[in-house]
């Protein structure tokens, strides 16, 4: 029986140290989780039989380190989770390794091909759609016309009336100051609108327009009072200005917002000066947030939300098993996966431009090895010695 005991004890060092080797070799593995193997005695009755390896444990909850690569497509979960990647037989894998890229169909997709699984957006809004497949539209941004001009500045108290009249956008000395936005009509097309400011009383400041550099019609102006502390009375809300565009492009009506502007003594500073609306754009780039939003980047300086990255969370994610590629399947031990968006519930958050590295410490990794083979040589010891006993009772016989 010495001999079959330690024979036991050699097969559960050997079990030991293909975790070790595992470990040690995957300690540059972005994303790996370390494992330890555990030791049990064996008993028939109450006579011993040995020690076998029962189980491994694995390390998912211990974080390895951020390496930062200043990649747009890198990311790592800094806390709890998993990305969810679905192969192309329709299985779905959990992996820590935050290395995608856009496929030429435009998929999110890991390394390995696997496409990224994350919730859709709602056309027009930031509100998550359904879960599934997270695809970039690589198709030419649509040209989005203006509607809205905010403009908020500090109409300077000292001006004065201007000494020259009527208002003439070509003679300076017939206003006080000017401020050009730019807007954008239904083609993409960029067009100037220009702010003409005359001080036309106390408390009192008219704006006339100037629309790519000709004057706006008569009866276009907006007179904007101020209290006497200095603060806008009226208009209390935007003005409609119907903009005088070419026929071959959609007409618009722009309101023009000036909530916020005062008329205080001092300099006349320009706080807020935003138009909406875009020029077409190219798609030329996609890149994950951190907080897991899928944004795709356009050659107009857009950026459009097309996804959001989901996490998976298990009730018990040690009973996860390891398959390749770095990457786990669920058990009957490990539960349904829970998903939710990075930074929700469980989930932990992310990391942009980074990839989590191996959480395998060398150094203890090194001592368990010196150790499984210090074990290995007692137990090897053992059948020495019970060899050396039969050869003695042989010659004794």
């Amino acid at each position: 029986m010495s001999m079959e005991i330690a024979l036991s004890g050699v097969k559960a060092i050997n079990a030991e140290l293909e975790t070790i080797s595992n470990n040690i070799a995957n300690a540059g593995t972005y994303g790996f989780k370390s494992s330890r193997t555990n030791f049990a005695s064996m008993y028939a009755d109450t006579s011993p039989m040995g020690v076998e390896a029962s189980s491994r444990t694995q390390s998912i909850g211990i974080g390895g380190g951020t390496l930062n690569t200043g990649r747009g497509m890198d990311v790592a979960i800094k806390g709890k989770g998993f990305f969810a990647v679905k192969e192309p037989s329709g299985q779905t894998l959990f992996t820590r390794v935050g290395i995608f890229q856009a496929d030429r169909e435009g998929y999110v997709t890991d390394s390995f091909g696997r496409r990224l699984q994350g919730y859709g957006v709602v056309p027009g809004t930031d509100v998550m759609g359904p879960m599934g497949d997270i695809q970039v539209s690589k198709e030419q941004l649509p040209a989005v016309a203006s509607s809205r001009l905010d403009y908020v500045a500090n109409l300077s108290g000292d001006w004065t009336t201007p000494t020259v009249v009527p208002f003439d956008p070509a003679e300076p000395l017939s206003y006080n100051g000017s401020n050009v936005s730019v807007v954008y009509d239904s083609l993409g097309s960029q067009h100037t609108l220009t702010q003409y400011f005359v001080r036309s009383g106390p408390n009192e400041v008219t704006v006339h327009y100037g629309f790519d550099g000709a004057p706006m019609a008569a009866g276009t102006e907006t007179v904007l009072q101020f209290g006497t502390d200095g603060r806008l009375t009226l208009p209390a809300g935007p003005v409609a200005k119907a903009l005088p565009l070419p026929a071959t492009v959609d007409p618009i009506t722009l309101n023009v917002n000036y909530t916020g502007t005062t008329q205080y003594a001092g300099q006349t500073t320009t706080t807020v000066n935003d138009a909406d609306g875009n020029s077409s754009g190219a798609f030329l780039s996609v890149s994950i947030d951190e907080d897991g939003a899928v944004l795709a980047q356009y050659s107009n300086g857009e950026r459009q939300r097309i996804g959001t990255v989901a996490l998976a969370n298990f009730p018990n994610e040690d009973a996860l098993a390891n398959v390749s590629d770095t990457s786990w399947t669920i058990t009957n031990a490990s539960g349904e996966p829970l998903y939710d968006a990075p930074g929700v519930g469980q989930a932990g958050s992310l990391v942009a431009g980074a990839l989590e590295q191996s959480n395998v410490e060398m150094t203890s990794e090194l001592v368990s090895l010196m150790t499984s083979q210090r074990n290995y040589q007692a137990n090897t010891k053992v059948f020495q010695t019970q060899n050396q006993i039969m050869q003695s009772l042989m010659q004794a016989i």
